[in-house]
């Protein structure tokens, strides 16, 4: 286990920019951050990332957090994972303690596959240049492509021999976990023995975003070979295609310079084209493009550059992901690569420079070429035209963000002069697809979705005295004054007193009740009160997950109701702003009042069932309740009408 020591000075060094901008492109918006959140298919920028509070909040999906959680959600890495992350980037030196045995087996199955990978990365780029048959089979055959020495090196590109079990009994040899071999794809099992699965092809890494290696590509290299031409890693805990874009680690920073990202289909393309000097490219390996790939382009660039062979195959392939690259609000054109050439060959052919000139000259806008292509189709069949129009009216309802209006006016405009139909007609039908979604999203919204979608803040309080014992109104003052505690506890008043034993005596009389905000005030007091001057920083890593998920809980921006009320009260922000006592008395005072108003209720329930025995004991209960909400309220400066 990481040593407290180590943890302190991890989370101390900490720059969430830094962090999360590695993953996401973030835009300063005032004194926060702005980008399109990772964890979900958003249209308009919702995730926020605050560097004053070290957190982040989707105000689209709700998630919530802060570096450490992010790295956990993000890159799936387990929390002891993100501090291993967190410290080799800050050049920190791990001090560990003894871990539990569940501990030490759940690190080390998630460490596994990662080292064997590193192992096996090794191993093949030693066989390639250091082997006869590296020389004299592989070299030769990346030479004949066209492949030069420093881009094999750079991409880590290696190579596995014939032989049977050579890289099998490497790993044995070095004592890694035989159960895990399977996962890897790295070796199989046949008849009782550990075999290389990759034997005499050329290997690709696969790194992820942070470059660890999480799988491997293998192509053949004989003609006649019956073998697929390729063999990829299967999924694992590490490896999931779907999620995975080749060449994204060395591409990201020209990708987002450029601010363009090309895309092609494999290996030999991505590397052919980084050679060339084009480093802006990724592949999606053949396949079908996914909301997940889309996603990680989206988080360097808006503008998507496809380059596809000019065959038919390839042309399908590209038409592939038309409709979710327009719902991820993508701006995506096609290129198709002429005279039955690939990215690969054809930059070999013409050199980096005329590529380039193709490239910006050859673009088609992705939506009408698909038109232009389906209409060939069609002839003078109108069934056949009749659906054309409705798939093509189907496809712009995926364009929904309300900034690319006009875009959108420009489709309808073009698509309907190509398909000689009314442009009015057009948009009719274009937004029939939208309300039909949109009623579709809605019947399966669940209740909580629903709430995280419209969230309800309090802006007065209540004009009868009808409420729930501990209701939402209640449980939103509770919070906010926890958070005013956690924010500025250990600030002084004027006087010279914590504002959080300020806060505590205050309310000494009027008990919590939520057993959440009951539980984190507890964790705050142990170390207020031990002197480790707690604050929204160091709780937030406090190693109770129930505390540090809802310090970030009431650290996000919806839960700051105070200005409101300042507002309500006529009070001006900037004094607000100026005495954060201001802020902090206002909220105890509806606290109390809160709880005065309760106390009321309750006696009047009781006077009304009470034997007469009692009744003049609860009217002078009831007397004494009244005067204390009179001077709360006057103190407010507000009147409690009935």
């Amino acid at each position: 286990m990481i040593t407290s020591q180590t943890i302190q000075q991890i989370t101390s060094r900490i720059d969430i920019i830094d962090v999360v901008g590695e993953f996401v492109k973030l835009k300063k918006r005032g004194t926060n951050y702005l980008g399109n959140c990772p964890f979900h298919n958003e249209k308009s920028p919702s995730f926020t990332v605050s560097p004053a509070k070290e957190i982040y909040k989707c105000f689209g999906c709700g998630k919530s957090g802060n570096t450490i959680t992010f790295l956990m959600e993000h890159e799936k890495y387990s929390y002891v994972e993100a501090l291993r992350w967190l410290a080799a980037r800050y050049n920190i030196e791990i001090e560990e303690t003894e871990t539990s045995p569940a501990q030490k087996m759940a690190q080390q199955v998630a460490d596994s596959l990662y080292a064997i990978n590193h192992f096996a990365m090794e191993w093949f780029t030693k066989q390639y240049w250091e082997t006869e048959d590296g020389q004299t089979i592989a070299q030769s055959y990346m030479q004949h492509r066209g492949f030069l020495k420093p881009i094999v090196e750079k991409f880590k590109i290696g190579y596995n021999p014939a032989g049977r079990d050579g890289l099998a009994k490497a790993l044995i040899q070095n004592q890694f976990n035989p159960e895990l071999f399977a996962r890897t794809g790295l070796v199989v099992e046949r008849n009782g023995e550990w075999q290389d699965n990759y034997r005499d092809r050329i290997i690709f890494p696969i790194h992820n975003t942070t470059g660890k290696i999480i799988g491997f590509g293998a192509r053949q290299i004989a003609k006649n070979d019956k073998s697929p031409k390729y063999i990829n890693t299967p999924e694992n805990e590490i490896y999931v295609k779907s999620k995975i874009l080749y060449g994204s680690y060395f591409a990201r920073n020209s990708i987002n310079s450029k601010d363009e990202c090309l895309l092609v289909e494999g290996y030999t393309d991505v590397v052919s084209l980084h050679q060339a000097g084009i480093e802006n490219v990724v592949a999606s390996g053949g396949t079908s493009l996914t909301m997940d790939q889309l996603r990680l382009i989206k988080k360097y660039t808006q503008n998507l550059t496809i380059i596809y062979d000019g065959d038919s195959a390839g042309i399908k392939a590209a038409l592939r992901g038309l409709d979710m690259a327009l719902e991820e609000g993508l701006n995506v054109q096609l290129v198709l690569i002429p005279d039955k050439e690939d990215p690969d060959s054809y930059v070999n052919k013409v050199g980096s420079e005329a590529f380039n000139e193709f490239v910006q000259s050859n673009k088609k806008d992705f939506v009408l070429f698909q038109l232009e292509v389906q209409l060939k189709d069609v002839g003078t069949d109108l069934n056949k035209k009749n659906s054309l129009v409705n798939q093509i009216a189907e496809t712009l309802s995926k364009i929904n963000k309300a900034e690319d209006f006009t875009k959108l006016q420009e489709y309808v405009r073009k698509c309907s002069a190509i398909l000689r139909i009314d442009e009015t007609g057009l948009t009719q039908l274009v937004n029939k697809f939208k309300r039909d979604k949109i009623v579709k999203e809605e019947k399966k919204m669940s209740f909580d979705e629903a709430a995280i979608l419209m969230p309800s803040f309090p802006t007065s309080e209540p004009d009868d005295t009808n409420f729930d014992l501990i209701g939402d109104r209640d449980l939103a003052h509770e919070k906010n004054l926890v958070r005013l505690v956690i924010e500025h506890g250990i600030e002084k008043n004027s006087e010279g007193k914590f504002i959080a034993q300020y806060v505590f005596d205050e309310i000494d009389s009027f008990p919590l009740e939520n057993s959440d905000m009951i539980y984190l005030i507890d964790a705050y007091k142990k170390w207020f009160y031990e002197g480790k001057m707690p604050d929204g920083k160091t709780l937030q890593y406090h190693p109770d997950e129930r505390v540090q998920k809802w310090v970030v809980t009431l650290l996000e921006p919806e839960l700051e109701l105070s200005l409101r009320w300042n507002e309500k009260l006529g009070i001006k922000k900037k004094e607000a702003e100026k005495d954060i006592m201001v802020e902090v008395n206002i909220s105890i005072l509806y606290f109390k009042l809160r709880k005065i108003k309760k106390m009321i209720v309750q006696n009047q329930s009781d006077l009304e069932h009470a034997p007469e025995s009692e009744q003049i004991q609860l009217l002078q209960i009831h007397k004494h309740l009244k005067d204390i909400e009179k001077e709360l309220t006057s103190t407010i400066g507000t009147v409690i009408y009935k």
